[in-house]
């Protein structure tokens, strides 16, 4: 296969100062949740991106100083010689195919508490944590500032020892330069407040201080928003010309605009609520303002967008973060061809959970993120089988798909059954809800995958018992037979069920509405899974007509969704729509015209009408047919092993069925250590 040529201008290199890429895929900053406590995750997983094509490659922010320390957030950090020697683990493999790599220097100020360091935050005035923390900046003074500045300085200095190529000034997102920035927060009297050129001069000092220091070693980048920063650090009231003004002053200083705007919501969003190329009319107008290259993200996964953004002149390179991680080859996919292969990122953000919750990000379309060094795997490449068996999947859901493909291509004769005509399981039912249509990508890239493999038969329609499973004769059987949502309300809030859960025909699951079967009269739902599920179920019932109630025992509607940006968007969305929210109470009673509910502080009880409830609080594994063939098979007749992978195993997130397929796959006939399964990464200290 060949390049399609309305591609070819992605593949032109592009000068950045007094470097070059060689084409115009540039992996933006983005956090792994590994940070300065994973040096050999980080290396791998951003040497990875090199090998896929990916011509410039940069870490997550990298504190300058401990005071820009930020736990839970495992940022990078270029403090001492110990950081030198792990970051410089990440610029060989990126420098090992031709990539450059770059690093996102950060001051803190008012957005970083210093948890862990204890030291006293810096900021432009002293104003509250904005990560609600109960601790407030120390307004800078001139001896701050000065100190701020050598700080960065010599990070830039550490920066070029380690070898990175490009070095990056941080402006945006609510960080130090941002509020310095900001007309709203800096109300400073000094000659760095006040004036638009007053309040741009610490960032115009940083800039020159980073280009003075590494000379034309190193390129110098700034990071941006299209809004100067909201007018106010992320207000969302911009000054009407700030922008233009500020690129007035500083368009010519850096060797890169890297820029995005102040609503990381929107910035980041999901697919559920921003589409593809979502920034191009924040961005559109930036080069006219700036003879240096422009670089943004929109979670770009059509060449056309981006073959088209670069060539109508909206953007020097296309800047990706979600797209990179769901497949580190997509550019060497499009340069040769394959658009078919690009496992299309689906705009879950299950990869913004890893920063939040301080571990190594995973990714729902590509398992092996994060996993390339601790456990050797690699996007692409599989190894071969390690014998002639044949395998048996019951189940086509994720699990089953993804293991699928994966023995498919390590060589394996797999036969994969599944029960229903349709492939994809789970996928399919949720891609169906308000917002998740992208979700299908899952099942569409895996059964594409699936259809290129001759060793792989796929068996519809084949609901299967144990007999029917022995009679195939497989050397091993994998069980993916999915989970179904209970009716019984057990979960974390009721571990004994709901004692009074309702009249047959009144209490729905999510399964229920998923099948089409809604509600007709008004409904709670009750949301004791905290995640995306109950939301958009409330979403569904409340386009059909029906007055819905969204209760939760959480004191705020869907916190896990914190994590994915989802909460914000989702909760405003359904207030909207007229969906009643009630957090911190726990449904205890319906009797198919009143709910129960039970304040989860004082315990004080509130009856709502209603009647239908539906219930989201937990799965039952579909494991029958595992036990089935673990438990009554006489030794002479049973395979050589039986597995159940997926929700069958744990009930999880899609991207945790995934991952459980595609380890089966990665492990059948392998060597694994049951008890160190993966490396254990350590860090560097400076006495090392």
């Amino acid at each position: 296969m060949t390049r399609d040529p309305r591609h070819d201008i992605l593949f032109e290199p592009v000068r950045i100062g007094p470097v070059t890429a060689k084409n115009r895929f540039y992996q933006a900053p983005h956090c792994t949740g590994s940070g300065w406590r994973g040096p050999r995750i980080l290396a791998g997983l951003r040497g990875m991106k090199a090998e896929g094509g990916w011509a410039v490659v940069n870490t997550e922010y990298c504190s300058v100083h401990p005071s820009c320390d930020d736990p839970p957030h495992a940022c990078a950090s270029l403090w001492d010689e110990g950081d030198i020697k792990a970051h410089a683990l990440m610029t060989e493999k990126v420098h090992a195919h031709g990539a450059l790599a770059g690093v996102e220097l950060c001051l803190g100020g008012a957005a970083i508490a210093n948890l862990s360091s204890r030291e006293a935050a810096l900021g432009v005035k002293s104003m509250p944590n904005m990560a609600g923390n109960p601790f407030q900046t120390r307004a800078m003074d001139k001896s701050d500032i000065r100190e701020v500045r050598r700080w960065h300085r010599n990070a830039a200095l550490r920066a070029r020892t380690a070898g990175f190529d490009l070095v990056y000034v941080y402006a945006t997102h609510g960080y130090m330069l941002s509020q310095f920035l900001s007309a709203t927060h800096n109300t400073r009297a000094d000659e760095y407040g006040g004036s638009l050129e007053n309040r741009v001069r610490l960032i115009r000092e940083i800039v020159e201080d980073a280009k003075e220091a590494v000379g034309d070693t190193m390129a110098v980048a700034v990071r941006f928003s299209a809004e100067a920063n909201g007018g106010g650090g992320g207000d969302g009231n911009p000054v009407p010309g700030e922008t233009e003004d500020m690129f007035g002053v500083l368009g010519e200083l850096p060797d890169l605009w890297d820029m995005n705007i102040a609503d990381y919501t929107y910035e980041m969003g999901l697919s559920r609520f921003v589409p593809q190329g979502a920034l191009e009319p924040y961005v559109a107008g930036i080069k006219a303002l700036t003879g240096k290259p422009v670089v943004s993200v929109g979670r770009f996964t059509s060449p056309d967008m981006m073959a088209s953004q670069v060539r109508r002149g909206i953007l020097d390179f296309i800047g990706a973060a979600r797209p990179s991680i769901a497949d580190p080859f997509l550019p060497r996919k499009i340069e040769e061809g394959r658009l078919d292969d690009i496992r299309e990122c689906i705009g879950c953000n299950i990869c913004y959970v890893g920063d939040g919750k301080g571990f190594p990000i995973r990714c729902t379309q590509n398992p092996t993120m994060s996993e390339e060094w601790r456990r050797g795997w690699h996007p692409e490449d599989v190894d071969p089988r390690g014998s002639d068996s044949h395998v048996l999947i019951v189940g086509a859901g994720p699990a089953g798909l993804e293991a699928a493909q994966a023995l498919g291509k390590r060589g394996y004769r797999v036969t994969l059954a599944e029960a229903s005509r349709e492939l994809g399981g789970r996928v399919v039912r949720e891609a169906g809800l308000p917002g998740l249509g992208e979700w299908i990508r899952v099942r569409d890239y895996r059964v594409l995958q699936i259809g290129k493999l001759d060793n792989v038969e796929v068996f519809r329609e084949s609901d299967m018992g144990a007999d029917d499973a022995l009679a195939v004769g497989a050397d091993h059987i994998a069980v993916a037979t999915g989970s179904s949502w209970r009716r019984d309300g057990y979960g974390a809030a009721n571990p004994k069920g709901i004692a009074e859960p309702g009249p047959v025909g009144s209490v729905f699951t999510p399964d229920d509405i998923m099948a089409g079967r809604l509600p007709e009269g008004p409904t709670v739902v009750f949301d004791d899974d905290h995640y995306y599920m109950a939301a958009v179920l409330a979403e569904r019932i409340r386009m059909s007509g029906v007055p819905v109630t969204l209760a939760s025992p959480e004191d705020m509607v869907a916190p896990w969704a914190v994590h994915t940006q989802d909460r914000w968007r989702s909760h405003t969305g359904l207030m909207e729509m007229g969906v009643g929210l009630v957090a911190g109470h726990n449904l205890t009673a319906f009797d198919g015209g009143r709910a129960t509910l039970a304040c989860e502080f004082t315990g004080r009880e509130t009856a709502i009408d209603a009647e239908a409830v539906v219930l989201v609080t937990s799965r039952r594994p579909n494991d029958a047919l595992y036990h089935a063939l673990t438990g009554g098979i006489a030794d002479g007749d049973a395979p050589r092993s039986v597995a159940r992978i997926g929700d069958c195993e744990a009930p999880a997130i899609i991207a945790g069925a995934v991952f459980s397929g595609h380890r089966y796959a990665r492990e059948l006939d392998a060597a694994i250590d049951r008890d160190n399964p993966f490396k254990h990464d350590r860090v560097f200290s400076r006495d090392d």
